[in-house]
């Protein structure tokens, strides 16, 4: 507990609260400021909340404040029994409830902000469904749900670019290096562009080699595409598969299927559901309704007391007593033809009973097979929109299994390549490091040998006169080479340039009309989006009044329920308060002695004569040992001096005796020492 006030301490003196609290004056504080400092810290995440608590109901900030743990999905700790006391603790500002509180809303204050952010836009609104029958509503609503749908695809994408971008000081890094890289490469042009001055028709190589630039790019943006429309070609293919494996189910499912026996499943389904609609679901209702109109006369009837209970627990056992008399004497009449009938009501009511568990275990297969195939598609639409692929199912998923496993074989072999690869790599960087030993070793001999000699440097400068020597001879055949390599780079550029401007020339007339179609597209997808936005406006505005209004007429309706029940309540107390001292008062006024010893009051004064009682004999006690503590203390003074006196004797004769008693010891000392001088 005390690490966990000292966290909460510290994120509260931080940014953007600072408190200034230490740990004793945030332990004393009050429970309205507690609450204050909660409401601050849920209107850091949530600015709506930014409200004083002084200024609002307790229970409408219990109401708010739950609203948003609930959002923000906050576990109380303890079970769901406990859930009544951290509401109250909630409402009183408890200490136990509030620190937890505050200790996981500023552990993660952030993911938080974003989740309320979300909820404003996510959390759909609760519309009652007699409501949506009207069709201008449910044209809305339904509108409402689309636009909360493209907010999530749209939130999901700023997400992916948020994460995949760099950050601030990557990009500035990145900026330099590409602009140093920039300089270097206009040097290089320079220095390449006075080379190539003197070369004939230079301007015209220049630009072949731009246009063959430019038709590169152009081929791999085609590839591109091409690859893009393959892969869609592939997806579509799978999908036709899948619709034609689809159709050729259903096919074998009609052809299998005869009228006998579909006849015979919808006479079965026809009989459940006349007997759900005529047995089952009456008898269920009736049982209801004479629960319900048993409880409402439970609560018409006044609150009973003890002697009531016992008058009706009377008549209970009256009732059984006489049920079991009847019980007996059917038993002792024994009628042979009653024995047959009760034989089978009692097969009926087993059948009965049967058949009611099995509807009812029939009824919930049914309801939990149309909640898994609720769950199967919306998995399959959440694998959908995740990765833009369907799900694979049967045979296309064993071809999809068989093609993984293949793919681990082949990547099992690569990898004990690699690991081959990388032990041999291992030998020879062994070996390089023992021949670089022994070549050192070598020229530390040849080094010393040149000393030894006085010509010390001669092997140094003999290999860089052969390392300049050789590279003037590469450059001079570079040079060479350089002439002519560009003379049949430009005439293989000119082949090259008209041989992909034929082959692309087709797919350039099949782009055209495509690229005018996408464009055409692009702008209706941008009217549409403009109109959809100008849309989503007015229902936004439209809805937020709406619920406004319904959030208003519930807190209205909530506060008068609770105040009619508050008043009823205080009505019923004052009302058995009233009867009790009526009670009182008729029993306490009455003529007879053993009716008024009764009461309470009688009781009560009974009880106080007896205190009274007590009490003066008490105090006659007391005032009969004060007397006799005067009466004796001078003669106890008296007493108490002389033996205070006979003490300080006693003390002076000891003190006398002691001394006495050391001079004795020394002379006793002194005499021994005189004898044993004599007898020296």
């Amino acid at each position: 507990m005390s690490e966990q006030l000292k966290f909460i301490v510290e994120q509260l003196n931080k940014e953007p609260f600072k408190k200034n609290f230490n740990l004793i004056t945030f332990d004393s504080l009050e429970p309205m400021q507690l609450l204050q400092i909660l409401n601050d810290l849920l209107a850091e995440i949530d600015p709506k909340h930014s409200v004083d608590i002084r200024e609002e109901m307790p229970d409408q900030t219990a109401k708010r404040m739950l609203n948003l743990l609930g959002i923000l999905k906050y576990k109380p700790p303890g079970n769901a029994a406990d859930m009544s006391a951290f509401r109250k603790g909630l409402v009183t500002g408890s200490k136990p409830v509030i620190h937890p509180i505050l200790h996981w809303l500023l552990q993660r204050i952030n993911e938080l902000k974003k989740r309320a952010y979300l909820a404003r836009f996510l959390v759909k609104l609760e519309v009652p469904s007699e409501f949506l029958q009207d069709d201008v509503l449910a044209d809305t609503f339904q509108q409402y749900e689309e636009l909360v749908e493209g907010f999530k695809t749209l939130h999901k994408e700023c997400e992916q670019l948020k994460s995949s971008g760099f950050s601030t000081t990557e990009i500035r890094r990145d900026i330099n290096a590409m602009e140093e890289e920039k300089d270097q490469l206009l040097k290089r042009v320079e220095r390449l562009k006075k080379r190539v001055e003197t070369v004939p028709n230079h301007q015209r190589m220049l630009e072949l080699a731009r246009q063959l630039r430019v038709e590169k790019e152009r081929e791999e943006s085609l590839a591109q595409q091409k690859q893009e429309q393959k892969n869609q070609l592939f997806h579509a293919e799978q999908r036709l598969q899948r619709a034609q494996q689809q159709l050729k189910d259903l096919q074998n499912a009609a052809s299998d299927a005869k009228p006998e026996s579909l006849m015979k499943r919808l006479e079965e389904e026809i009989k459940f559901n006349s007997y759900m609609v005529t047995d089952k679901l009456p008898k269920e209702l009736e049982s209801k309704k004479k629960g319900v109109q048993y409880l409402q006369k439970v609560v018409m009837e006044p609150a009973m007391g003890q002697p009531e209970l016992n008058e009706l627990e009377d008549k209970i056992r009256e009732v059984n007593a006489q049920i079991n008399q009847l019980i007996e004497k059917r038993m002792m009449r024994n009628d042979p033809m009653d024995d047959k009938l009760s034989l089978f009501r009692q097969q009926a009511s087993i059948i009965s009973r049967k058949k009611e568990a099995k509807a009812e275990e029939l009824q919930d297969a049914k309801e939990e097979l149309s909640s898994l195939e609720r769950d199967i598609a919306q998995k399959t639409n959440q694998a959908r929109d995740f990765d833009g692929v369907e799900v694979l199912r049967g045979d296309e998923f064993k071809r999809y299994v068989s093609k993984l496993r293949s793919k681990s074989t082949v990547f099992k072999k690569k990898r004990q390549e690699i690991a081959e690869l990388r032990a041999e790599y291992g030998v020879l960087q062994r070996t390089e490091e023992l021949l670089k030993q022994r070549h050192e070793a070598m020229q530390q001999q040849l080094q010393t040998i040149e000393a030894k000699r006085g010509i010390s440097g001669y092997s140094n400068t003999q290999e860089e006169l052969e390392r300049v020597s050789a590279l003037k001879s590469e450059l001079d055949e570079m040079k060479g080479r350089t002439l002519d390599d560009m003379s049949d780079m430009v005439k293989k550029l000119n082949a090259m340039i008209e041989e992909k401007k034929s082959a692309l020339a087709p797919v350039i007339k099949e782009l055209r009309p495509l690229r005018q179609k996408c464009q055409d597209v692009t702008d209706h997808e941008d009217e549409e989006y403009q109109f959809n936005d100008v849309k989503e406006k007015g229902l936004s505005e439209n809805v937020f009044y709406y619920f406004q209004e319904v959030r208003g007429l519930r807190e209205e309706c909530a506060q008068e329920e609770s105040r009619y029940h508050y008043i009823n309540c205080m009505k019923k107390i004052i009302e058995i308060q009233m009867q009790r001292a009526a009670d009182e008062m008729k029993v306490y006024v009455s003529a007879d002695p053993q009716e008024r010893r009764k009461s309470i009051s009688y009781k009560v004064m009974e009880q106080y004569t007896r205190n009274i009682v007590e009490q003066e004999n008490l105090g006659k006690k007391l005032r009969e040992k004060q007397k006799a503590v005067r009466e004796s203390h001078g003669p106890n003074m008296k007493q108490v001096k002389m033996w205070r006196d006979l003490e300080q004797l006693m003390e002076c004769k000891k003190q006398c005796f002691l001394k006495q008693q050391n001079q004795n010891s020394v002379g006793q000392v002194i005499q021994e020492g005189g004898e044993d001088r004599l007898i020296l």
